[in-house]
């Protein structure tokens, strides 16, 4: 008789029995925790980015019959539907940048996540037109003084630069429809209520925009590390617009090409180059004491 594989056996269950009650125990020493159990938390927008931000074809129908500016269109990629392809038809005509992107993407945007597949970036304010700001000019009396930013990234950046023409009396600030922050609810806020009082066109093409500028006699002058012109030797007492380059490539080869000229502004620190706003300020303030002369 084999006694070895019955020995075995009981061992086992044995072993299974103390180790199910080894389990029963801890579980009713285990003090019970009554907090209810949270609810996952899903990606939502920033607030702030959010205040921006038009969900669901009627909601954008709606803000392009009524003249609203709008910056840009997301569209779900792969989306047959005609009613959807008129809706960015109108939206590009309107001046918006459309572009075609996951559907993941959109629902991460989406606060109410019924967007049906289109969310449009709305601006925090109405765009002025180039004419516009020569208008306020000539209303003044006074030489056209324009900032051009040139693909800035940075809503603070953006909003701080108008908030400081503003303070300088500058006629108006013009920025790029593409690979530029827009009028943003965080632009807004960090112009500190200058929006309400500064001209923003916002144009296609900005080459053909300073060269538009140069017809109409306004010298054009970047900012450079490496500008042929100090600061302080630039003529900014006539017409003039002031280009202010990216927070980290500065400006895009052919407006540095578009230029008259680049100015540099003296460095004696360890750090080679300023904040985007910062240095508009710096040049901004050159052009109020160089007409107050």
């Amino acid at each position: 008789m084999n006694t070895t594989g019955s020995l075995c056996e009981d061992c086992a269950e044995i072993d299974s029995d103390i180790n199910g009650d080894t389990i029963m125990e801890e579980r009713k020493n285990k003090p019970y925790d009554r907090r209810p159990r949270q609810p996952r938390r899903e990606a939502r927008p920033d607030p702030e980015t959010a205040e921006n931000l038009l969900e669901g074809r009627n909601a954008l129908t709606e803000a392009l019959a009524a003249g609203r500016a709008v910056d840009k269109v997301y569209l779900a990629e792969g989306n047959t539907d005609r009613a959807l392809a008129r809706l960015a038809a109108m939206a590009k005509q309107a001046g918006a940048v459309v572009v075609e992107t996951d559907r993941r993407k959109l629902d991460q945007l989406s606060a109410t996540g019924a967007h049906q597949g289109v969310i449009a970036v709305v601006a925090a304010h109405s765009y002025a037109s180039v004419d516009d700001i020569f208008a306020r000019a000539a209303e003044r009396g006074e030489p056209p003084l324009i900032v051009l930013c040139d693909e800035l990234s940075d809503p603070h950046n953006l909003g701080a630069i108008i908030r400081t023409a503003e303070c300088a009396g500058a006629h108006g600030v013009i920025i790029p429809k593409r690979r530029s922050v827009g009028l943003t609810a965080v632009v807004g806020k960090a112009s500190a209520g200058a929006l309400e009082y500064m001209p923003v066109a916002r144009v296609a093409n900005l080459v053909n925009t300073i060269k538009e500028l140069k017809d109409r006699g306004v010298w054009v002058c970047g900012t450079a590390a490496d500008g042929d012109t100090p600061l302080y030797r630039a003529g900014l007492k006539g017409p003039t617009a002031i280009v202010i380059g990216n927070e980290g490539a500065g400006m895009s080869r052919l407006v540095a090409e578009s230029c008259d000229y680049k100015v540099s502004i003296p460095m004696r620190g360890s750090i080679s180059s300023l904040n985007a706003s910062a240095a508009a300020a710096i040049l901004l303030y050159e052009a109020v004491r160089q007409r107050a002369e």
